[in-house]
């Protein structure tokens, strides 16, 4: 199929040469059944790929099924995933089928796949290696024939580092790699999609269509779309419906565009933070920073009627590895009132307990609100024996 047929079949907008050699891989490599590995950032539309490379195979009538495995609980996914037995565990009243079971013959997508469990990647790994599975419960060994797709915008090499994903898994979904590249990467192709989004909104709501001028032209390609098309298709629509100035000045599209700037997280130099964002490990520092501050001043406020302790250094550690020595690193003037212990063990668990708190024991809206995933909130509420008691 030509590539012209194949973006408008699954609606991708875009000129850029590497959008286009994406596409070009993704439909090549449909017709075979290696696994394949979608990378890039968050909002930038990797799932598009996994359909391209189903709907051209020929496994396009049967199912294909997608699956976001951060938002999976750790205890519950190897039953979604590979099913389970009646009695296998305490809520298990009836056998089920997992979703590698439903999607026999079909496509599965794994969406987040850096997200699973070490022992969850074992048994992947095993469907991949020989198409077999154990159902929860069941020593019975069962088959499938699926092809995986499998998506994740972290550094999986990073988290192989880290003892976080296996290597050998690794390999094996990194038959084909399909790098879809971020907006920044494509600018030749914000405008055209600025345009898009804001004329399907303008129709949709009966509004006269937006246009640029020349300067407003140069702040939307001037800004750096860290959330990608997500991102730009959110702003582009904000935009159409609340400014009523047609053409757009540059004012006008400034005012919507959020304030960019760098971090005040205390960082390695020379090391900043991977392309897909803050990952959660840097934002629960971000908490845990504020929070110091907090203290700081609290803590300031009451010595003033007490001899003020000498200050003392601390420098806090990098988000990714431990400073070596020829490294330059931030070091925060710190009072030496600030004793507690904010290891990031028992921050966390600090962090988590009072979000937990705050939302009743309710998992999800604490995660949401740590900006973390359910399946990890799930694992530290284990790892830390956290009680979600009255």
């Amino acid at each position: 199929m030509e590539l012209q047929s194949i973006k408008q079949r699954f609606g991708i907008i875009g000129n850029s040469p590497l959008l286009n050699r994406a596409i070009d891989i993704a439909a090549q490599v449909a017709g075979t059944d290696l696994s394949v590995l979608v990378l890039g950032e968050s909002g930038v539309g990797k799932e598009f790929f996994p359909k391209i490379v189903h709907e051209l195979s020929p496994r396009k009538h049967r199912n294909y099924v997608a699956i976001n495995c951060g938002a999976i609980p750790e205890g519950t996914i190897d039953s979604e995933l590979f099913g389970h037995e009646k009695g296998a565990f305490t809520d298990a009243r009836e056998a089920r089928k997992g979703y590698f079971e439903e999607a026999d013959g079909g496509t599965i997508f794994l969406d987040e796949v850096a997200e699973l469990p070490v022992s969850t990647q074992a048994r992947l790994l095993r469907v991949l290696e020989t198409g077999e599975f154990l159902k929860v419960g069941s020593s019975k060994v069962q088959k499938t024939n699926v092809r995986v797709v499998a998506a994740t915008n972290v550094n999986i090499p990073e988290q192989i580092r880290m003892g976080k994903f296996r290597e050998d898994l690794y390999y094996r979904l990194n038959a084909i790699t399909i790098q879809v590249p971020s907006l920044k990467q494509r600018p030749e192709d914000i405008e055209l999609l600025f345009r898009k989004f804001s004329t399907d909104i303008s129709e949709k709501y009966h509004i006269p269509p937006l246009t640029l001028n020349d300067e407003a032209r140069r702040v939307l390609l001037s800004y750096p779309w860290p959330g990608n098309i997500r991102e730009l298709k959110n702003i582009s629509e904000q935009i159409t419906i609340i400014e009523k100035e047609r053409p757009l000045s540059a004012e006008a599209l400034q005012r919507s565009l959020p304030k960019t700037g760098t971090t005040n997280l205390p960082v390695l130099l020379g090391h900043g933070r991977e392309a897909g964002g803050m990952s959660e490990r840097e934002i629960l520092y971000s908490v845990l920073f504020d929070m110091q501050k907090d203290i700081q001043q609290l803590k300031q406020a009451v010595s003033q009627f007490s001899p003020s302790p000498a200050p003392s250094y601390t420098i806090l550690p990098s988000m990714s590895h431990a400073p070596a020595p020829s490294e330059a690193v931030e070091i925060i003037n710190t009072p030496e009132v600030l004793s507690e212990d904010l290891s990031l063990g028992k921050g966390e668990r600090l962090l988590i307990e009072k979000a937990l708190e705050k939302n009743n024991g309710n998992r999800r809206k604490a995660a949401a609100e740590l900006g973390i995933s359910e399946r990890t909130i799930y694992r530290k509420i284990k790892e830390y024996g956290i009680s979600l008691e009255e």
